[in-house]
């Protein structure tokens, strides 16, 4: 690992004795099916180098969102909280505002839905999700992303709507590693990194990996594309943890994504693990 400062721009936590994740169902995420909190990850951070972390959202409820938040108020590593809201909400101006008044509140750096479970195709082009995303903006809180691939033209057209919007793709747009495919992926992903207000994650590429006899070889195809779009300077790593264990452990995903951008200077790297976080969120 040569980057010395590494901050984990997105992983979860959940505690299945207050809520269920009703998202993890089949045998396949199975051994997800258990609670996970920053004290489990905590050790693991640490000995992958990481010093401070970005927790993301789970759930589309609101309780979830200030629990996030006071994790963070009293956690030392827990710098920044990626939580939800009702974009379609009249009041949701309203909302953030009071979330930020809470303990914790300081840590609130972005929101983000499960667009990825909408059915409506341009969910993020709707009237009254627009002017919940302008609400995010006026806030200047960011937008994760976490969209499909086919959702990926609607994403771009967002963020063109909205300048004044940082939108953070989540994972590359999940694209189909298992697959081997490109297309049409790459002309989606390269439409939205046209545009100056999206920035990506290197994060859940090895959860996209066929099971199995995975390679990091399979990998490198997808980091590549979204590095000659995005560039050094708006790409972020992320570990998706607990996620990321269905196919690796968490210092093994710091090392896969150091080796996926090996060819980049010093400097670049460090803007990838440290700098590019520090400035989308904030922190």
């Amino acid at each position: 690992m040569t980057a010395r400062r590494i901050i984990d721009a997105h992983h979860h936590v959940w505690d299945l004795a207050v809520r269920p994740q009703p998202w993890i169902t089949g045998e396949a995420l199975a051994p997800l099916a258990r609670s996970f909190s920053a004290e489990d990850l905590a050790a693991e951070a640490r000995r992958a180098g990481v010093a401070a972390t970005v927790v993301v959202q789970t759930v589309c409820v609101p309780e979830e969102t200030p629990e996030l938040l006071a994790l963070a108020a009293g956690n030392d590593m827990v710098s920044g909280v990626v939580g939800w809201t009702d974009l379609t909400a009249p009041d949701v101006a309203d909302v953030i505002a009071a979330l930020r008044e809470q303990p914790g509140g300081d840590r609130l750096v972005g929101i983000r839905h499960q667009v990825q479970e909408e059915p409506d195709l341009n969910w993020l082009l709707r009237p009254d999700v627009q002017r919940g995303l302008t609400a995010v903006a006026e806030a200047g809180l960011a937008y994760d992303l976490v969209v499909k691939p086919h959702q990926m033209a609607a994403a771009a057209d967002a963020a063109a709507r909205l300048t004044g919007l940082t939108f953070v793709l989540d994972h590359l747009g999940k694209p189909p590693i298992a697959t081997g495919l490109l297309a049409p992926w790459a002309s989606d992903l390269r439409r939205l990194a046209a545009l100056p207000n999206t920035v990506c994650k290197l994060s859940g590429m090895v959860t996209e990996a066929a099971p199995g006899a995975w390679r990091i070889q399979d990998l490198k195809p997808y980091a590549d594309v979204a590095l000659d779009a995005f560039g050094p300077h708006r790409l972020l790593f992320g570990s998706d943890w607990p996620v990321c264990t269905l196919r690796a452990g968490y210092t093994e995903v710091v090392e896969i994504v150091d080796g996926l951008i090996d060819a980049l200077g010093p400097g670049e790297k460090e803007a990838v693990f440290h700098r590019n976080a520090m400035r989308v969120y904030e922190l």
